[in-house]
């Protein structure tokens, strides 16, 4: 139900006489708060909108305007009956409740579709809800935000007065919060990356996901109160409506509210640093430069800005939150350079070379099973044996080479003679050399 003039003067005296109750509203138990979901007002007539016209042409063009500005009568008792019989069915992805229609109890069903459709949220269920956090804070830095890089949440004092007023009106517009009005948060911040950047973004299924959320931590505040009523009353329009006894009265955006909003704390006095326009607020026409990745926050003559660089050397300190609103960056992996493997050879100074005893060829005939025997009781015997040092290995060497040179040296008579005799001459020079063998081993004991 929109709110005629008349209405709007009933309203804002009642938010008057509210107001000089001294009620204090506390977010944690406080089941409606009338500061949240509520409308911005852009009319140039109200006394301090003369402080934040520059970007009033701006909020005039954002395609959310009917969830930014649509003032919608609100009735207690409709609000009361949907989030107390509101149940969350998780196969299906919707929220049902009841109304009251002519004194009879009638179905109500919401889906993310549905809020889609009512509130005119120009997004498709392919949208994104998450940007990559480098790119919101660097969004930040453009705006003028003066405040630590890497702190999950942005103080809305930290920002130049323009920009604040942006980020005021999704504060209390669009979040699910009641309370804390001065903190921008993760998805609030995706929020306005968007709306700065053209991007598209899914802004209905924030809102279902909160009132689900609301259902299945069993706390059931009036969030959305304002949204809630247009689904209910796009349902069923012929709605009882009480406006003497039963209505809701929200603070919407005022003179009063816009006083505050230009000050400056003295902890968090305004920035110094004059802030450029720039994206969707410098220019109508303005392009998302990276609608699929996100990766990219300027285009191509963006970045010849002055600003660009220093933006870049203030980045360099940004250190990524742990965060579900936040695309994770999918860094490399690193490779680990493997050591190379020194191949163990014999005689190297990692592997000592094994003794191996040397084989003579004999010229007599030997059994084939004689033969396997000798082998495999010689590869036994290499088995068993100690390891040696390179000093006893030389010598072991020199052994050899000295009976080959005596083998040599007395092989210069009678062929037939060497050939009939060389089986006892080996015989003999093998036990010698099994001896010495020995004799170094113990040596080296």
């Amino acid at each position: 139900m929109e709110v005629s003039i008349s209405h709007k003067i009933a309203i804002s005296f009642e938010v008057d006489l509210v107001r000089n109750q001294s009620i204090s509203f506390e977010a944690s138990n406080l089941q409606f708060d009338p500061l949240h979901n509520i409308c911005c007002v852009y009319e140039k007539e109200i006394l301090k909108m003369a402080e934040f016209t520059g970007i009033l042409e701006f909020m005039g063009r954002l395609p959310i305007q009917k969830a930014l500005t649509n003032q919608h009568l609100i009735f207690r008792s409709h609000i009361d009956r949907f989030w107390k019989n509101a149940t969350y069915d998780e196969e299906h992805k919707t929220i049902n409740s009841i109304v009251s229609l002519n004194d009879e109890n009638k179905p109500i069903i919401i889906t993310e579709q549905l809020v889609r459709e009512v509130i005119n949220f120009p997004n498709d269920e392919n949208s994104p809800t998450k940007f990559p956090e480098k790119i919101v804070k660097e969004c930040m830095l453009r705006m003028g935000y003066n405040g630590p890089l890497n702190k999950a949440n942005y103080l809305k004092s930290c920002f130049p007065k323009l920009n604040k007023f942006l980020i005021h009106s999704v504060l209390h517009a669009l979040s699910h919060r009641k309370g804390g009005y001065d903190v921008m948060r993760d998805y609030q911040m995706n929020m306005v990356t968007a709306l700065v950047l053209n991007k598209k973004y899914n802004f209905s299924k924030i809102v279902f996901h909160y009132m689900a959320e609301n259902i299945t931590s069993k706390s059931k505040t009036w969030i959305y109160p304002r949204f809630i009523q247009m689904m209910l009353d796009h349902a069923y329009s012929d709605l009882e409506s009480d406006e003497e006894n039963d209505l809701l009265v929200q603070f919407h955006m005022d003179n009063e509210m816009l006083k505050v909003l230009a000050r400056y704390h003295k902890n968090h006095p305004e920035p110094k640093t004059k802030a450029e326009f720039f994206g969707f607020i410098k220019d109508k026409n303005y392009v998302d430069p990276d609608p699929v990745d996100h990766q990219i926050w300027r285009n191509d003559e963006e970045m010849k800005e002055a600003s660009y660089a220093a933006q870049l050397k203030k980045l360099s300190k940004f250190k990524e939150t742990r965060n579900e609103w936040y695309v994770k960056e999918k860094k490399k992996k690193r490779r680990r350079k493997l050591t190379p493997k020194v191949q163990k050879e014999e005689g190297s100074s990692s592997q000592p070379k094994k003794n191996r005893q040397k084989k003579t060829v004999e010229t007599m005939l030997v059994d084939e099973s004689e033969e396997e025997d000798e082998a495999e009781a010689e590869s036994d015997a290499e088995k068993d044996q100690d390891p040696v040092s390179p000093e006893t290995e030389q010598v072991l060497k020199d052994i050899d080479y000295e009976l080959e040179t005596e083998k040599v040296g007395g092989g210069e008579g009678n062929d037939v003679e060497n050939s009939s005799s060389s089986s006892s001459e080996e015989e003999i020079d093998e036990t010698e050399r099994v001896k010495r063998i020995q004799a170094e081993v113990e040596k080296e004991k």
